[in-house]
């Protein structure tokens, strides 16, 4: 058994590692490149892996992961401004590609109840192909994006009553029965949703809170594993999606403390077990029926597109989008998805659907889902051009090859500073600002700054980061800092690394991601103006300047204590507290401090520098 699950791990590598690179090299993404793996170690093909159904049952895992760090990315704040569109966008666009594929599955002859369980399962998108292609394109933030996300998961929402009422269709099911049937699963999954809010809301916290505790990450990776795990469980048991669960748990911990901690841990996972998904897709797609009528599933699946691709253009249209965000949405929205697979099935089960219908549907879903990302990119390269945006997307500057000592990431008030005094000095150096407006406005001034994101390894590599000695990371926005410093001490590990903290949590950040040489922005010049304060209270400079001078070291003291007790807010507190007696008492144990604070003053002096 143990080498029989070997075995099959090895062949899923072995095809990932052999095809995605390939695959994606040809610029068609790794989600293509999965599908194919999936289908040439599936029964259909080299049937190394014969049972494709357990994995998929499986590699559903991968799916709540995505969920997860969805949610954790989405703040309740926002996800309640997002509400319009879930339900507004989301059910119109259901409506639309429902009615449409209804009449089309009317027209070939489907009974009325048929063609209705058809229509509306093949108007459902595959979320997680179309979240990684966004991902890959950076897009997820995007009009379209936004757009897509909220259709996506008003339709895992939409399928769940879809799916319990599949069983009221046929046609010797008891209506009243059915009917008691089905409120007692709407009942049971309301209350599973409203437990999983409460306990989360009330729970998670503290459990995570005990997790940080232990100071272990195995202990504190086990503990999100099981949040996502027991989340998505209880929504199944429910008879809800379990991604649905993942999610509103993600949900929760969006505002945490430990949000980035649980995601940096729940990230390998969710890799890792989301190719596996795509490949197990590709595993269960029946390339034999192919074969044999190639003309007619090929026919299919292009109308599948073609008619899910004029639905979604025209909900998107009708809902008020643009032109450019309603076609992004059509080439972005046209395959069939997973929850058809689910549906379908069950319809079949139901003696709703002929089972060699059902196989051949989910022949075409597959197909559809396969072809996605080719459509989406010959859509990126060949349609999008067309909508020209008023002011052009510019492209990145490549930097001179001049090998400067010191690579300045962030130009903005706090770089610039930097650049004056080395400029000053004569000393080369090169600077890399992601702001195109902000970079045509200090070139005015004569500054050499290049526009180009500095997390980008290859821009890194043209301004001369192999041969570079210094990297200051002057970025302001926390989450591109710490990718920028992630990503160079990987690639780029002999620079050091000089960094600007917004805050000490952003400071805490950059040490644990191993940065010593860090100024936070505010703290010199909040030191300064409070050494002018003292001196305009009375006190002599000398003795200001020697207050400032013992609470700084101090400071760092606190900090790097504050550091080992990271994750754990009420270690963190109880450690804030003694800093400030700790501080109280260094300074009445300072004759000096104390005398100068005690002695009687005079009017404040005016004018002080």
């Amino acid at each position: 058994m143990a080498i029989d699950l070997l075995y099959n791990v090895l062949i899923f590598l072995a095809a990932a590692v052999l095809i995605v690179p390939l695959v994606k090299r040809l610029g068609l993404g790794e989600v293509l490149g999965y599908l194919i793996a999936g289908v040439l170690i599936g029964p259909s093909v080299l049937g190394l892996v014969p049972d494709a159904e357990a994995v998929l049952q499986f590699s559903q895992v991968g799916l709540v992961f995505l969920l997860f760090v969805i949610g954790l990315e989405l703040k309740p704040a926002r996800l309640k401004l997002m509400h319009k569109a879930v339900f507004g966008f989301g059910c119109l666009q259901v409506a639309v590609t429902t009615l449409v594929l209804t009449l089309g599955a009317l027209a070939l002859g489907l009974a009325p109840s048929a063609a209705l369980v058809v229509g509306f399962s093949l108007g459902l998108c595959s979320t997680p192909l179309v979240l990684q292609l966004l991902g890959e394109r950076g897009e997820l933030s995007s009009r379209h994006g936004r757009y897509a996300f909220a259709l996506l998961l008003f339709q895992d929402l939409a399928a769940i009553p879809v799916l319990a009422a599949l069983p009221l269709l046929t046609a010797d099911s008891p209506m009243a029965g059915g009917w008691f049937t089905l409120l007692g699963e709407v009942l049971v999954a309301v209350g599973a949703f409203a437990g999983l809010i409460i306990g989360g809301r009330y729970l998670l916290r503290p459990l995570f809170r005990f997790a940080a505790a232990t100071r272990s990450r195995e202990v504190f990776a086990g503990t999100a594993l099981l949040v996502v795990i027991g989340a998505a469980l209880l929504m199944a048991l429910a008879g809800l999606s379990m991604a649905l669960g993942a999610f509103i748990a993600g949900v929760l911990l969006a505002d945490s403390e430990y949000r980035h901690s649980i995601e940096a841990d729940i990230e390998p996972f969710r890799g890792l077990l989301l190719g596996l998904f795509f490949m197990a897709v590709g595993m269960t797609a029946q390339i034999g029926l192919l074969a044999e009528r190639p003309g007619l599933i090929l026919a299919l699946t292009a109308l599948l597109l073609a008619a899910k691709w004029l639905s979604v253009v025209a909900a998107a249209r009708a809902y008020g989008t643009g032109w450019r965000a309603g076609l992004n949405l059509g080439a972005l929205l046209s395959q069939g998805g997973e929850f058809g697979f689910v549906l379908l099935t069950a319809a079949g089960a139901a003696a709703l659907l002929d089972p060699a219908l059902v196989g051949l549907l989910v022949l075409v879903v597959s197909l559809s889902m396969a072809a996605t990302p080719v459509l989406f990119l010959a859509h990126a390269r060949l349609v999008r051009p067309l909508f020209k945006a008023r002011r052009p997307r510019r492209d990145f500057d490549r930097p001179p090859q001049t090998a400067p000592q010191i690579i300045i990431a962030g130009f903005g008030r706090f770089g610039q500073i930097m650049g004056r005094a080395l400029q000053g000095l004569k000393i080369p150096y090169t600077v890399l600002d992601i702001n195109a407006d902000h970079v045509e406005f200090v070139r005015r001034y004569g500054n050499e700054v290049y526009f180009g994101d500095a997390s980008r390894l290859d821009l890194l590599e043209a301004a001369g980061a192999d041969q570079a000695r210094v990297l200051v990371v002057a970025v302001g926005d926390i989450e591109a800092s710490m990718r920028i410093v992630q990503r160079v001490r990987r690639r780029f590990p002999h620079l050091r690394l000089y960094a600007r903290a917004r805050d000490r949590y952003h400071a805490q950040l950059l040490m644990r991601a191993g940065v010593h040489d860090i100024i936070r922005e505010l703290m010199p010049a909040s030191l300064e103006l409070t050494r002018e304060v003292l001196v305009g209270l009375g006190i002599p400079r000398d003795r200001a300047q020697h207050t400032i001078d013992t609470f700084r070291p101090h400071d760092e003291r606190a900090l790097l204590r504050q550091l080992e007790a990271f994750g754990n807010e009420k270690q963190q507190i109880q450690t804030i507290q003694e800093a400030a007696r700790e501080l109280e008492d260094l300074y009445e144990a300072d004759e000096e401090i104390v005398t100068s604070v005690s002695e009687p003053r005079g009017e404040p002096p005016r004018g002080g520098a």
